[in-house]
């Protein structure tokens, strides 16, 4: 019987990509990059966008540090877009990380399944996040109050899919893993790394990849979540 279910944050329930392009759209105009060259802000963020996911994954396996990926995202995707490294505006990392956490957007419908699920279970957070930025997201988008337990792989010391972070967060929250579920949008970080740990856990997918065999259960929309629950 589930009595805990352990959440993702970013991708999950704070839409990290809308708010990541409102924080572009804004820095794109503060920096005026269009005097650099780059014509198209969507083009711009599209960029960003695959060099930001790509090394996220390399972060979650430990293949990168935080700081490699912080100084590289930004870096690669204006030399991608034809930028010269002496042009590379150096400050624009820091003002993303300044701006881009305080974005609300959530994915729809996540406040009324929280306040559903935690009527009924001890919700919990296990974030792979930097954790200045994840407590901020936190705290501007209202979600405190929904969780019980915030997990942030910065204090545990390993990042999902290691199973010490799911071994941390069962023994903060005093589950079992009988009781307990994963749901996230990282095939590797969220979902494998429940189930080789031996949790349940549920893909997250808005996006309709395509499922591998070895995921069992999908939803593409936080309120299916009202129906299994």
């Amino acid at each position: 019987m589930t009595k805990h279910i352990f959440f993702d944050l970013d991708h999950t329930i704070w839409d990290f990509d809308r708010n990541a392009q409102e924080t572009l759209l804004e820095l794109y105009e503060v920096y005026q990059l269009k005097t650099l060259g780059l014509q198209s802000a969507i083009e711009f963020i599209e960029r960003y966008t695959e060099n930001n996911h790509r090394l996220w994954q390399q972060y979650h396996l430990g293949e990168i540090t935080k700081e490699h990926l912080r100084q590289e995202r930004f870096r690669k995707t204006f030399l991608d877009l034809g930028i010269k490294p002496e042009h590379v505006p150096h400050q624009f990392e820091d003002d993303y990380v300044r701006i881009s956490p305080t974005k609300t957007n959530l994915f729809a419908g996540a406040e009324k399944v929280l306040a559903y699920l935690q009527k009924k279970y001890q919700l919990h957070i296990i974030s792979n996040g930097f954790k200045e930025t994840t407590l901020t997201k936190m705290h501007l988008s209202g979600l405190n109050p929904y969780f019980t337990n915030v997990i942030i792989s910065e204090d545990v010391g390993v990042n999902k899919p290691n199973k010490l972070i799911f071994e941390h967060a069962l023994a903060k929250a005093s589950a079992t893993k009988e009781e307990s579920i994963m749901i996230g949008d990282s095939l590797e970080a969220d979902i494998r790394g429940a189930q080789d740990f031996g949790l349940k856990a549920i893909f997250f997918n808005p996006l309709n990849a395509e499922k591998p065999d070895d995921v069992e259960w999908q939803i593409f929309h936080l309120e299916e979540l009202l129906n299994h629950f």
